[in-house]
């Protein structure tokens, strides 16, 4: 069971005597004048934090250098990381990768994090902060966070489900004890601990997220200090339905349906339920009846949505078993043509997208053309549900396609939207080609 600290309880979290000291450091005067604790070479978690110089990365080869944000994409500081286990889109920002204060305009930095969290503010999504590495040098200034938490209306906080602070410090749950003079306790409870990497595994997949070296690094130094137990690998069930490929679904199959039985479940319910459900796909569902339902078809019980009263669960569930796949549907020797779709003359993307859908496995094949039949019903109620295809697009996106051993940049991201949308837009031309 993962240690998930919740803001509400930060005083009891910090009654030792050094978060105490560190708390002393803080001056009792109006939110506004506070400025970071002083730094103490005796302070164990600045010292952890000092070991981590800046991490440099290649900029994402899809980037533009005459892009307004290139200084800021091209370090990686913030990145999508498709879904978590629930069906949420997950925003990945690491310290680490932040250059010392002079060498990045943070007033820039914080427009950048809102043209990104634009794109999803509509729709339910996660926040995972990695907080190593941020140091005495890279650090921004307090007024910049107070300035950052108050840039972020209710239009951010709204359908932000949790914020993951990643290896937590003293210093920083000090930092958020400041902050709790306006911040509402809805929104603290959202704020959750994750003290190792293991214990952020059981909401989203970390090996869908480019975790910085030095990150996972310091992850295994704490992890075998505090001698955490590695997770247990679950066995396949007899029954089991997610994480496994089409092929092997259809093999065991005693029908040898080519469209799986969730996928066919879910479909069904929301054909019936959902199509002028507004919001469809972009809200999550409750989490127990998540875990619940995935249990249930993996163990062969049948699944009754009726009984759930929630339509949005049996969308998170379509959702979660394309995430879930070993492979993406669209599978990864398609990724480099996807992301580089947008090169493609127009009069030409028809055709393309013909002969790249050619060459998918015939399950593949199959179960994209009954997915795309289905969503271009519900583009069709767009006026009702809001879902219009751009709309579906940046919903199954980075559910259709991801890279084979990285997370999905922010570069990479609009291409695979891009190219989802104009299989949604181009359906009939492109299968009447086939």
């Amino acid at each position: 069971m993962a240690t998930a600290d919740l803001l509400v309880d930060l005083q009891d979290d910090l009654a030792t005597d050094d978060a105490s000291n560190t708390l002393g450091k803080l001056k009792l005067s109006p939110l506004d004048d506070k400025t970071w604790p002083a730094e103490n070479d005796n302070d164990e978690d600045l010292k952890s934090d000092k070991e981590c110089s800046p991490e440099i990365v290649e900029p994402p080869p899809n980037l533009k250098w005459d892009d307004p944000f290139y200084d800021i994409a091209r370090r990686q500081i913030v990145e999508v990381a498709g879904d978590d286990n629930f069906g949420r889109k997950v925003i990945v920002f690491s310290a680490c990768r932040m250059p010392p204060s002079h060498q990045l305009d943070h007033t820039k930095l914080l427009q950048y994090l809102k043209v990104t969290l634009d794109k999803y503010v509509e729709s339910d999504y996660s926040v995972v902060y990695f907080h190593y590495g941020l140091t005495g040098q890279n650090k921004p200034s307090f007024g910049w966070l107070l300035d950052a938490y108050r840039e972020f209306d209710r239009k951010y906080k709204k359908n932000i489900k949790a914020l993951y602070i990643v290896h937590p410090t003293k210093f920083i749950k000090a930092i958020l004890v400041l902050f709790k003079p306006i911040i509402s306790m809805k929104f603290g409870r959202k704020i959750l601990y994750m003290n190792h990497l293991g214990e952020l595994e059981q909401f989203l997949k970390c090996d869908r997220m480019v975790i910085p070296p030095c990150v996972k690094k310091y992850d295994d130094t704490i992890s075998a200090s505090q001698k955490c137990v590695p997770p247990v690998q679950i066995k396949q069930l007899p029954h089991q339905q997610f994480g496994i490929s089409l092929r092997a679904l259809r093999k065991c199959d005693p029908a040898n349906k080519a469209i799986p039985q969730v996928l066919e479940e879910t479909v069904d319910y929301i054909k019936q339920h959902g199509l002028n459900k507004e919001g469809i796909f972009r809200r999550s569902a409750n989490v127990c009846y998540v875990r619940e339902v995935l249990d249930k078809y993996n163990n062969g019980v049948p699944v009754d949505y009726a009984a759930y009263g929630d339509v949005h669960l049996a969308a998170v569930m379509l959702k979660t078993f394309l995430r879930e796949l070993p492979e993406p549907l669209l599978t990864y020797e398609l990724y480099d043509q996807v992301v580089s779709f947008g090169g493609v003359p127009k009069n030409k993307q028809a055709e393309t997208m013909a002969q790249m859908i050619q060459t998918l496995p015939t399950e593949n094949y199959t179960v994209l053309q009954y997915l795309l039949i289905f969503l271009h019903m519900v583009a069709a109620n767009s006026e009702q549900n809001k879902m219009t295809p751009s709309n579906l697009a940046l919903v199954f996106g980075p559910t259709l396609m991801w890279a084979k051993d990285a997370a999905i940049s922010l570069s990479a991201i609009n291409p695979i939207n891009y190219f989802a949308q104009s299989l949604l837009v181009n359906y009939n031309t492109i299968f009447c080609q086939m």
